[in-house]
Order: structure tokens, then C-alpha cells, then sequence
């Protein structure tokens, strides 16, 4: 109860930039990091697990407990394997897109619900902070994935 208290907190401090961007027509690149997001989000719903690691630079960071990223492609692909058995389903409040040349960062408040091996209802929230970079295709992977984002603020 803590944690969504501390999302609320988050997400009503930054509702009006967030409507503001979401309210804005964002260009071709900030759709193609918004994009790129929602495909990783989609795969990772469906249990694709082999999409989810393809939105991924080789060497990417990814926090899956704040504080305690990881990088190692093996363990990655364990990891959102394992987090994928709860069947997460995951929204977003809103998406905020900033680029310059070919780094992005991409901030979303999130929400996922998911059903725990008893049984049991499952609801986490966060802040999600990604850096990305566009490829030579012109295409984006995300090179940090920090879903703790707002972790600071507790």
C-alpha cells in the first residue's frame, strides 16, 4: 500500500507535463521510442520472451529490483522468463518522450496486475525510466531499463 501511495504522489505531481505530452503530437522519432516500449511491454504480456530481449542493445542494463541492475543476457532472459509466469498485464498513465540525436529517454507511470502461483491478485506500480539509441536502420533498443524509477521518492 506504501508503494501506490508513493505512485499516486508521483503521478499527481506529474499529471499535467504527462497530459501535456501525451496531448501533443509527438514526431517520428518519439513514436518510433514509444513504439519500441509498447512492443517490449506487448511481447513481455504475451510471454514472448525472445521480442521482449530483442528491444534490448547487447550489454543493456535492466533493474529488475532497485538498485540491483543486471546485464547479463542469460540472466536477463531468466528473469522476465520467470516475471512472465505471473501473466502480467501492464498500463500506462501516460508517455513522455525526449530525444537528442540518437539517445532517447522515455518516462512512463506504470501499472501492472498479475496472478501469483497461489492464486493470490498481484498489483505493482512504478515509474519507468529508460534510456534508449537508435540504431544504424534508424530503428531504437533500449540500452537502460530502470522500472524503479520512482524509487527515489519513497
Amino acid at each position: 500500500m506504501k508503494h501506490a501511495a508513493a505512485w499516486l504522489v508521483a503521478l499527481a505531481l506529474s499529471a499535467t507535463q504527462i497530459h501535456a505530452t501525451e496531448g501533443t503530437k509527438m514526431n517520428k522519432d518519439q513514436t518510433g521510442v514509444r513504439a519500441l516500449v509498447e512492443t517490449m511491454t506487448n511481447a513481455f504480456m504475451a510471454k514472448d520472451i525472445e521480442t521482449v530481449m530483442q528491444s534490448y542493445e547487447p550489454g543493456a542494463v535492466v533493474a529488475f529490483e532497485p538498485g540491483a541492475p543486471v546485464s547479463d543476457p542469460e540472466v536477463l532472459t531468466a528473469m522476465f522468463t520467470g516475471m512472465s509466469g505471473v501473466n502480467p498485464q501492464f498500463s500506462y498513465a501516460g508517455h513522455e518522450v525526449m530525444v537528442s540525436g540518437d539517445t532517447a529517454l522515455h518516462i512512463a507511470p506504470w501499472v501492472m496486475t498479475g496472478t501469483a502461483p497461489d492464486g493470490s491478485a498481484i498489483q505493482q506500480s512504478g515509474l519507468s525510466v529508460a534510456v534508449l539509441r537508435r540504431q544504424d536502420d534508424g530503428s531504437w533498443l533500449m540500452v537502460i531499463d530502470n522500472p524503479h524509477g520512482s524509487q527515489l521518492m519513497r
